[in-house]
């Protein structure tokens, strides 16, 4: 018969207390690919899934895992019918990770994550198996895709709000300030340099010329129209650019990116006659009068009375890609202006 010490010194060692997210420490009998077999001092069998596993990209369950090496875990559920602890090695490893992350984000270190998701306004980003959003105003560059690891700082890292935030562009910022001085006592008007289109918005896009974001506007973009910047430019494309405007005071460049092409004002210059019959096409109609292209490249504009009076005399509405008889009134190539009337049989 067990005496008192005896029975106390089975329960020691059988313990049956093993409650929902008790961490223990268990010894791997077994390794497949299913999951761990796993000895935790317990007459019943415990099993780690694989789901409850954190893998990195690269790695395999059994890179990580080897039979008869004591590794922590967390009690996933109790015993069931059948004898069974189900374990979880994965949340202790996230606790663990939680723990380095909260150190670096103390001392501001520099940490790497991987693209997971991209979602409305920004990205979301595995961080040593933790999932992190950076918000698009955080990101140097956008365009970035699935799969591609960015450079990043923490912002914010509040786990029991699931508020976990991080910027890539912080990196960046955090010497700027010395960059841009450097950048703006180098550069001088008309100077041609290499930039990466970082952003792209409605009135033109934003170029990296070496550290500092500098505005190429829609309208320096190309000699031909185009209705937004998105329709030639691309996110982390790289372009020559020419500088032409520098305010030192407030640390701004602009750009231009058709002046390194020969303008088409000056050929057309050399063509057109004042007051001289010609065709040309309509390119856009506005409320204060239509675009007519009269060379390649060059467009003039026929007033909004003027539009009106074509239409009155034509009996019919004014349509893009309409070709008609005008004359130039003025042409101002300096100013690239053209103001032109129509003309009728």
């Amino acid at each position: 018969m067990l005496s008192d010490n005896d029975f106390s010194e089975l329960l020691e060692r059988y313990n049956y207390a093993y409650k929902y997210g008790k961490i223990v420490q268990g010894v791997v009998v077994s390794v497949e690919n299913s999951g761990l077999l796993v000895d935790i001092k317990s007459k019943a069998c415990a099993i780690c899934p694989t789901n409850e596993i954190l893998l990195s990209s690269n790695d395999s369950i059994r890179d990580i895992f080897k039979i008869g090496e004591t590794y922590d875990f967390s009690i996933n559920s109790e015993e069931n019918e059948d004898g069974v602890f189900y374990l979880s090695h994965k949340k202790v490893a996230l606790a663990k990770n939680i723990e380095i992350l909260e150190e670096k984000f103390k001392n501001d270190e520099i940490i790497t994550g991987t693209i997971s998701n991209i979602v409305k306004g920004g990205v979301i980003v595995n961080v040593l198996g933790v999932k992190g959003f950076v918000p698009s105003s955080q990101l140097h560059i956008n365009g970035e895709k699935v799969g591609q690891e960015l450079e990043l700082k923490i912002l914010a890292l509040e786990m029991d709000k699931g508020n976990f935030i991080l910027s890539n562009k912080k990196i960046y910022q955090d010497n700027m300030q010395n960059i841009k001085q450097e950048i703006l006592d180098k550069v001088e008007l008309n100077m041609v340099v290499k930039g990466t289109v970082t952003r792209i918005t409605d009135f033109g896009a934003f170029i990296d010329i070496g550290g500092i974001d500098a505005l190429l506007p829609l309208s320096r973009i190309s000699w031909s129209w185009i209705d937004s910047p998105a329709d030639v430019l691309t996110c982390g494309e790289k372009i020559d650019v020419e500088i032409i405007g520098i305010d030192r005071e407030k640390q701004r460049i602009s750009l231009s990116l058709k002046t390194l092409e020969e303008s088409p004002w000056l050929k057309a210059q050399e063509v057109l006659e004042i007051k001289k019959k010609m065709k040309g096409k309509v390119t856009r109609i506005k409320s204060f009068g239509a675009f007519v292209e009269v060379y390649p490249q060059v467009e003039g504009l026929l007033n909004k009375g003027q539009v009106q009076q074509y239409q009155n005399k034509t009996k019919r509405e004014l349509q893009e890609n309409d070709e008609i008889d005008i004359i130039i009134n003025r042409f101002d190539p300096e100013a690239e202006k053209i103001n032109l009337e129509a003309v009728y049989e």
